[in-house]
This record gives structure tokens, sequence and C-alpha cells, in this order.
């Protein structure tokens, strides 16, 4: 993913539209979060505080930046009995009991 910008949203005296951040916005994963989070900041930055989309961006920088930092949950939690993958518990031992 690039954070170059589409051509049409550089067009100088062109107005920021609620749109362009949900374009940007997309379908958002942990591995793209940051860089579309500068995406979005670069393009509400010179709105006023009140615009609707710096509003909607600012919300959205602030959900990227979890995402990104803190990745996302998956899955449901283990059932009881269920030994988690080595992968999981970082032990290096399949048996989460084991020392």
């Amino acid at each position: 993913m690039s954070q170059a910008e589409h051509p049409d949203r550089q067009t100088p005296g062109r107005e920021v539209t609620l749109a362009d951040v949900r374009q940007l916005m997309g379908a958002s994963t942990p591995h793209f979060a940051l860089q579309l989070r500068n995406r979005i900041a670069k393009l509400v930055r010179p709105l006023p505080a009140d615009h609707p989309a710096r509003i909607m961006g600012e919300r959205e920088i602030a959900r990227l930046t979890e995402l990104g930092l803190h990745g996302e949950l998956r899955g449901l939690p283990a059932e009881p009995g269920m030994v988690p993958l080595v992968s999981v518990t970082g032990t290096g031992s399949p048996d989460p009991h084991a020392h």
C-alpha cells in the first residue's frame, strides 16, 4: 500500500468530502492501518475543526491507530480442556501446564 494520494484529491481548490475519507477507510487491516491513518491525517489536516470530513477523519485516525498498534481480535475463547497452540502460548510446549 502506497501513501501516494489519488490525483483527484490533490486538485487545488477541491473540497475534501466525507466520501473521500470513507474511500480511504475502506476495508482497513492491522497491516495497513498506520499507512491509512497517515493518508487520512494528511487529507483532513487543512480542514476547519468543525468540518464533517475532518470530524470523521479524526475518529477514523483514532480507530486506525488502535488497530495498527494493537491488532484485532479474532476467533472464540478456548473451550475448557482444549490445549492452546504453541504459537499462541509462546511457551515452546503444546502443554500449557508443562514447565
